[in-house]
């Protein structure tokens, strides 16, 4: 199923840039919307195919002196926490996958041994204590 293209003539597409520069459409977008014009970008290509860029609005971005930083440091951060997560992750994986084999070797149902031992969790400092205070 193909779309069906649409080509615009160089007297539409004047017309079109002149009167949203002359202030009838207040964006590209609502030009385009106007006339029906599919493309997103479109009106704005032809904005600065005709060289009438000062149409397009500019964003003008105000900071902090630190704000910069700040932003610099906090994606850094995420940065290193998706990567501790990934680890944490794959640690996870690694322990499943080595209780599997340890199970399997020694002959114990994983699953029988999960079950009779759910409440047991590991603190991490080779004791145990039982989930929900018990």
């Amino acid at each position: 199923m193909s779309e069906k293209v649409i080509r615009y003539s160089e007297a539409f597409k004047r017309q079109v840039v002149s009167e949203l520069a002359e202030g009838r459409y207040g964006s590209p977008y609502e030009a385009s919307e106007a006339y029906g014009i599919r493309g997103r970008e479109t009106v704005s290509r032809w904005v600065r195919q005709y060289g009438r860029e000062e149409v397009l609005k500019k964003v003008v971005r105000v900071e902090k002196p630190g704000e910069l930083r700040e932003v610099k440091r906090l994606k850094e951060r995420v940065r290193q926490l998706e990567s501790a997560l990934a680890d944490a992750h794959i640690d996870g994986a690694l322990a499943e996958a080595y209780f599997e084999v340890l199970c399997e070797s020694t002959g114990v149902d994983a699953e029988a041994f999960k079950k009779k031992h759910v409440g047991i969790v590991s603190t991490g400092r080779g004791r145990s204590s039982r989930r929900g205070g018990k």
